[in-house]
C-alpha cells in the first residue's frame, strides 16, 4: 500500500484547512474507537473497501510504475481516469487507496506535533516562494494569456528559472556576507541565519537595466560551506516536541 504512495508521490503533508469538511475511514464496519470514533461519521459509515483495493492492486502498481518512469503523463492518466467516472474500477481503486493514505497522515499529523511544526515550516516556504515568484513576475500582473499549453509552459518554467536564479544571486550574497562577519571575528549563530530569507525583494530593482554583456563571463566556483554548526539547531527543532 504505502509502496504505491510512494511511486504516486504522496508523503508531503500541506497545510490542513477545513477539518469540518475531512473524513476519516474506518478499515472495517466494526471498527470503534475510544476517544476519536466521532473523527470517522456514524458507526458503520467510511469504511474502506479493501477487496477493490485488492482486486486492482496489481493495475495500480504497474500504473504508478508508469508514471514514476515517465511511460504515462499524469494528465492522461486523469483522462483516462475520468472515463466512466465512479464505474470505472480503476477510479474508484485509486480513490480507495487515496482515503488510506489520507486517514493515516490525518492520524499522525493529530498525534505528532513535530510532524505539525514541520508541516507548517514547509508550508510557509512554499508560500514564501510562491509570493516571490509572483512579485518577480509582474510583467502582465503576471497573467498568462496565451491559451496554448505549450507556451504557458514555457512561461511558468522560465518564471521559476528567472526566480530560482535570483534566489541563488541572494544566497550566496548572504554566504559572502557571513564569511566577512567571522573573519571580521564576529560569531555567527545558527538562530541569527534562521531569521534570514533569500525572498527579501528591498535590494532587486525590477524596473532597471537588463543587461546580457556578462553572460560570457565565467564567475567563481560556488563554495557552499559555511562555516556555522546547523547541527544544534535542528535538533532542537526535533527535539522539542
Amino acid at each position: 500500500m504505502f509502496a504505491l504512495a510512494h511511486l504516486l508521490g504522496f508523503g508531503l503533508m500541506p497545510r490542513i484547512r477545513n477539518w469540518k469538511d475531512l473524513a476519516f475511514y474506518r478499515p472495517t464496519k466494526q471498527t470503534k474507537y475510544v476517544h476519536i470514533d466521532a473523527l470517522f461519521g456514524e458507526a458503520g459509515a467510511n469504511v474502506i473497501d479493501w477487496g477493490l483495493i485488492e482486486s486492482q492492486f496489481k493495475h495500480l502498481m504497474r500504473i504508478a510504475v508508469s508514471v514514476r518512469e515517465g511511460t504515462l503523463s499524469s494528465t492522461l492518466l486523469l483522462k483516462r481516469l475520468r472515463s466512466g467516472s465512479k464505474r470505472n474500477a480503476t477510479y474508484t481503486a485509486f480513490r480507495e487507496v487515496g482515503r488510506v493514505i489520507r486517514t493515516v497522515q490525518l492520524l499522525t499529523y493529530l498525534s505528532d506535533p513535530a510532524m505539525r511544526r514541520r508541516v507548517t515550516a514547509a508550508t510557509n516556504k512554499v508560500v514564501s516562494y510562491n509570493g516571490f515568484l509572483q512579485w518577480l513576475y509582474f510583467g502582465n500582473q503576471g497573467i498568462i494569456a496565451d491559451n496554448d499549453p505549450v507556451e504557458q509552459e514555457k512561461s511558468m518554467k522560465f518564471a521559476a528559472l528567472l526566480t530560482n536564479t535570483v534566489i541563488f544571486h541572494q544566497a550566496t550574497d548572504i554566504a559572502m556576507v557571513v564569511r566577512e562577519l567571522q573573519a571580521a571575528g564576529w560569531k555567527v549563530e545558527p538562530e541569527d541565519l534562521a531569521e534570514i530569507s533569500p525572498y527579501i525583494t528591498e535590494n532587486i530593482r525590477r524596473f532597471g537595466e537588463y543587461s546580457a554583456h556578462e553572460l560570457g563571463i565565467v564567475p567563481d566556483a560556488y563554495e557552499p560551506h559555511l562555516d556555522v554548526d546547523f547541527t544544534r539547531l535542528r535538533d532542537g527543532f526535533d527535539d522539542s516536541a
